[in-house]
């Protein structure tokens, strides 16, 4: 019953972020639409999982902690996502999972959540998408291989190559995470 709720009320989003935001509000209201919520958006056959998208993204800036029971079910299933529109605030949700994870020194990300993450953001950062989600997918690897240095040396590689034949967003974030990179290199060298 809550499931068919929230498919009536995304049918009525569009991409105006106060639909978006509306939304947003019931299911942060209600912890009870958060797991239909993630139902619709990894049911990737669906188009209304685009919208579902979005949703998550808000409710996940507001209550991050909500995902931490699904991460299993989450992190084995954003690797098939399909539509564009769905993975730019999934990818935006890896980062933000990870930044969490890194700042505060919690470990809510077990070694296969990580290793799923890591898998699907070089999916992401070698295909054909978007710059927004190589963007955050950036941040989000650059997080990983603090902990795992061979993140880091792939991800190098991967920026190098692209860096100048990409688009400026593309080639700013990839040297900001590039810096990123060697600072934290130079760091931990003198530690």
């Amino acid at each position: 019953m809550i499931k068919q709720k929230l498919r009536n009320e995304l049918e009525n989003v569009s991409a105006l972020r106060e639909n978006r935001m509306r939304v947003s509000k019931l299911v942060l209201q209600n912890e009870a639409y958060f797991l239909p919520l993630l139902e619709i958006v990894l049911d990737i056959n669906d188009k209304t999982s685009i919208k579902a998208a979005w949703i998550f993204e808000f409710v996940c800036k507001e209550k991050l902690e909500w995902l931490f029971p699904h991460l299993d079910y989450y992190c084995s299933q954003i690797n098939k996502l399909h539509f564009d529109s769905a993975v730019r605030p999934i990818s935006k949700i890896c980062k933000l999972l990870l930044l969490r994870n890194d700042k505060i020194k919690i470990t809510t990300l077990n070694n296969t959540h990580k290793e799923q993450i890591i898998e699907v953001c070089f999916d992401w950062m070698i295909s054909n998408q978007k710059v927004a989600v190589r963007a955050y997918t950036m941040q989000t690897l650059f997080v990983l291989g603090k902990e795992q240095p061979w993140v880091h040396e792939e991800l190098i590689l991967i920026i190098k190559k692209g860096i100048d034949t990409e688009s400026s967003a593309y080639k700013s974030r990839g040297k900001i995470t590039l810096l990123q990179i060697e600072k934290f290199n130079k760091k931990k060298l003198l530690n």
